[in-house]
């Protein structure tokens, strides 16, 4: 049995408190940083200073994650540590000159050690996180417009700093990190990211304890990338790719009636729905990869509220005039008018996709009254382009060889529920045999 570990210290007054003569200096420093002037003119000496007193009080830092006994004279080094990153992230703003000055120094690759070190420490709380989140920012704002710094930084972080910081319990942590990530990310690291995919995953998981965090979207942007691109998943990228499917599933199934925000104008451009919405897209094409389909046909309330969703957007749509309300018009060619364009297509997508040789999802569908749903929202719509395409393929998935959905779409269409010209657009047509009512396939089948 291991030895219990020893209890955090206690940081308070009665520790000897940091080298007046530093820590005055670089709270002095700090203030005067604060105006732009006092940035310009700084000398380079100041930051040579202030880089050995963080090097001298980072030696503390190590001893401590290697003892833990000498976590008790951690107080002074902390405070000193908070100081020059402070002095540090007030130099850096609105200034290149002292970005490139401080980069030089290799003060970016100290700054990073020594946040992957805070991870490793027991010490009270607060002392540590206002440590911790000084350092994030001034690592984000010496990147800020500097893409020298930037490449630095990438260097020096990527991956192991945001596997650290991303699923941090501390919310400013995991902000400052994301600001990092986000700040620097370019085309090249774009495709380094996509072979870490474990970082967007660590992002999905902050969004679901921070939902009204932006930064999500982008990352999801990067797993429909990875799925949708040139390269077909390889055997290695299926079990991971499993393990975010559940993830992705069990956070639509929790937040996905967030979206309905956006049928209030106040809420038209709203993150939280827009990462929904999201995830969603990710879930069409993780469905459309047939080693991922077969673990999300069941995965549990998926189809359910999917479907619950789509009524309850089709409904708002038509009770008052919204982003989910059908739109008639004709858009320029790319023209995208609200950022819930194709919902209602991707949801109608999402079951069809679940219903694909799977008996069981297509009575559920059945059973939730879904398939008059999906009719009924065939309507022209600008606003989701190909509605009529993915209704047609859902449609097709929900009847294969089950008798009983192929028997409601054709006494709907015989009672008037079902437009015969929409069914002939799908590819189907009603006949009667006797008083038997039969759907059947048109010889002319559509193009998807």
């Amino acid at each position: 049995m291991a030895a219990p570990r020893p209890p955090p210290a206690r940081l308070s007054g009665v520790m000897v408190p940091a080298p007046i003569q530093d820590l005055e200096a670089l709270r002095a420093l700090t203030a005067l940083f604060k105006e732009q002037r006092n940035r310009e003119t700084a000398p380079r000496t100041i930051f040579q200073r202030v880089l050995d007193i963080l090097k001298k009080s980072s030696h503390a830092v190590e001893l401590a994650c290697r003892d833990p006994s000498q976590v008790e004279h951690l107080a002074s080094s902390l405070q000193l540590i908070t100081e020059c990153f402070r002095c540090l992230r007030n130099a850096c703003i609105e200034c290149s000159v002292n970005q490139n000055s401080i980069r030089n120094l290799d003060t970016i690759g100290v700054a990073v050690d020594l946040i992957l070190l805070f991870r490793e420490l027991r010490v009270e709380q607060e002392a540590l996180l206002t440590a911790f989140r000084c350092g994030l920012q001034f690592v984000g704002n010496i990147a800020s417009r500097n893409e020298d710094s930037q490449s630095i930084v990438w260097v020096h972080a990527f991956p192991e700093l945001f596997l650290s910081c991303l699923n941090h319990p501390d919310k400013k942590i995991v902000a400052y990190s994301s600001m990092i990530l986000f700040t620097s990310l370019n085309s090249e690291r774009m495709k380094e990211l996509e072979e870490n995919l474990n970082i967007a995953i660590n992002v999905i998981e902050a969004h679901q304890k921070q939902p009204e965090s932006e930064w999500p979207v982008t990352l999801l942007d990067l797993i429909i990338a990875k799925i949708v691109g040139d390269e077909p998943l390889t055997k290695d990228d299926i079990p991971v790719f499993l393990s975010h499917a559940e993830l992705i599933a069990s956070t639509f199934v929790d937040q996905c009636k967030i979206v309905l925000k956006l049928t209030s104008e106040q809420h038209a451009d709203d993150e939280e729905a827009l990462a929904t919405i999201r995830l969603l897209d990710v879930l069409c094409e993780m469905t459309a990869n047939t080693d991922l389909l077969s673990y999300l046909q069941v995965f549990p309330g998926l189809l359910e509220r999917v479907i619950d969703l789509l009524r309850l957007i089709h409904v708002a749509g038509n009770d008052t005039t919204n982003v989910f309300s059908t739109c008639g018009c004709i858009k320029g060619e790319g023209h995208v008018s609200n950022m819930a364009e194709g919902f209602k297509s991707h949801l109608i997508r999402l079951i069809g996709n679940l219903c694909y040789k799977n008996k069981d999802n297509q009575d559920k569908v059945n059973e939730l009254d879904g398939i008059p749903l999906i009719l009924d929202s065939c309507s022209i719509d600008d606003s989701n382009p190909f509605l009529t395409q993915w209704a047609v393929y859902a449609i097709r998935n929900l009847t294969e060889d089950n008798s009983q959905n192929q028997d409601l779409i054709a006494e709907m269409e015989e009672q008037g529920l079902a437009d015969a010209s929409l069914l002939k657009k799908m590819g189907f047509e009603v006949e009667k045999r006797g008083d038997k009512l039969i759907l059947k396939p048109t010889e002319d089948t559509p193009q998807l």
